[in-house]
């Protein structure tokens, strides 16, 4: 089935780059730019005459900043996707983000069509939600499982920006609603994955072992045990793709999540 057109807004407080941006989504299929803008202020004004399907949020805008917008869809437009630019690479900045509402954080420099791979990512992976009423829509961002999910992820620090996190993400859901799949990965999961995303099963592969690299490589062994509850890997260890998925889809099926 054809996928609804996406209203996206653009709120980027560098003018060139905002011009980029609503140039490379004016062009793009299944987009209509709807809003844009180079300041807070702005943006808000922007938000009061329109309904954006996806906004494209600046952390440092000019006056209200990208968080505090951040909030204010959220409390307008709650079904909205937000997805973050920064020049900051840092954790504190990138998790207050996510807390806030945002589903991606990319960090400066990145490329509009970078921007949009990740956005059309996400709605293909939602598209059930424009089939639904705003209650429901509501209920199920308060307690989806793809929030879930995302809690762990920050909490261990698997970045948004990377395109495992996706990939992971989708291979954990495929786990809690059929745990036997965890015994097939090469043969099942990877290839369904990458059916999904139209990329190759080696590609997924690679994409999940490097988000759990980055997240080791952090050495948040301390998050990582009170995530799963005790002390699963020591020192350099860490899990292979199929075990972490184990991991995290057992938690949550424990959980009773569904």
């Amino acid at each position: 089935m054809k996928m609804k057109t996406a209203n996206i807004a653009i709120f980027e407080r560098n003018e060139e780059f905002m011009q980029k941006l609503k140039s490379y989504f004016d062009e793009a299929s299944g987009f209509t730019v709807c809003a844009a803008a180079t300041t807070g202020d702005e943006a808000l004004e922007r938000l009061k005459v329109t309904s954006p399907d996806v906004a494209v949020i600046d952390t440092a805008l000019k006056g209200i900043d990208g968080i505090k917008l951040l909030d204010y869809i959220k409390s307008i437009r709650p079904e909205c996707m937000s997805f973050m630019i920064s020049e900051f690479d840092n954790d504190k900045i990138v998790n207050s983000a996510i807390s806030h509402g945002a589903i991606y954080y990319f960090v400066k420099p990145v490329s509009p069509s970078v921007i949009g791979e990740r956005i059309n990512d996400v709605l293909k992976d939602r598209t059930y939600d424009y089939k639904v009423s705003s209650e429901l829509r509501d209920k199920r961002r308060t307690s989806s499982l793809d929030e879930k999910i995302s809690n762990i992820f920050t909490t261990i620090g698997i970045p948004p920006h990377i395109k495992g996190y996706v990939y992971l993400r989708e291979g954990i859901k495929m786990a809690v609603e059929d745990p036997s799949i965890i015994n097939k990965v090469t043969k099942e999961l990877y290839p369904k994955i990458g059916e999904k995303f139209t990329t190759t099963s080696s590609k997924v592969e690679r994409a999940i072992r490097h988000a759990i690299e980055v997240a080791w490589n952090r050495g948040r062994t301390d998050a990582i045990s009170s995530v799963f509850g005790a002390r699963v890997y020591i020192g350099n260890e860490r899990p292979t793709n199929s075990e972490f998925i184990a991991l995290v889809a057992d938690k949550l099926i424990l959980e009773n999540f569904i």
